[in-house]
């Protein structure tokens, strides 16, 4: 349910100013890693399927060769650039387009606890525990970072990425 929740807000605009209640928002534990989509994908099934349909998934995508290295391009087109464990280079393909982390934040301590509980169905104590490790979405408005740059107005779109299609 955590990760389904950021996936509507992708998916259906009317909702992306839904804010959680004070009630619901998570303090997760610090010093939390990145751990990719796939990862996060092996328990939310449904959410990562739609989440996978999405042009988030496919973010990295449009970018040629050539921007795939860029600064100004990876800050929006992949997950945890700039970051301890986020994105840096190729071999972190993992953290190649914009993931679940982007707005629940890294989900190793999510995942390291989840994964201890099996498929049981949890406790209230084992739920609670469950949903503070990682953040419902996180406490700012993360969407704006990148979306008040659409169509890149802070830098042009490279002619050659303008109607490039998603792959």
């Amino acid at each position: 349910m955590i990760v389904l929740v950021g996936v509507i807000l992708f998916l259906s605009p009317s909702t992306a100013e839904a804010v959680p209640s004070e009630s619901k928002k998570s303090t997760p534990p610090k010093d939390q890693k990145y751990v990719g989509a796939k990862e996060c994908g092996s328990c939310h099934v449904k959410a990562f399927a739609e989440w996978q349909k999405t042009g988030h998934s496919r973010a990295f995508g449009v970018l040629t060769e050539k921007y795939e290295k860029d600064p100004k391009c990876l800050g929006c087109h992949t997950t945890g650039y700039g970051k301890p464990s986020g994105y840096k280079d190729a071999s972190d393909s993992h953290l190649k387009g914009v993931t679940c982390e982007v707005c629940h934040g890294p989900g190793s301590k999510h995942t390291e606890i989840c994964k201890a509980f099996g498929d049981k169905e949890l406790t209230e104590e084992e739920e609670e525990l469950a949903e503070h490790s990682i953040y419902e979405i996180l406490p700012k408005n993360v969407c704006i970072h990148c979306h008040t740059r659409m169509a890149h107005k802070g830098s042009k779109t490279p002619e050659e990425l303008r109607h490039r299609k998603k792959h």
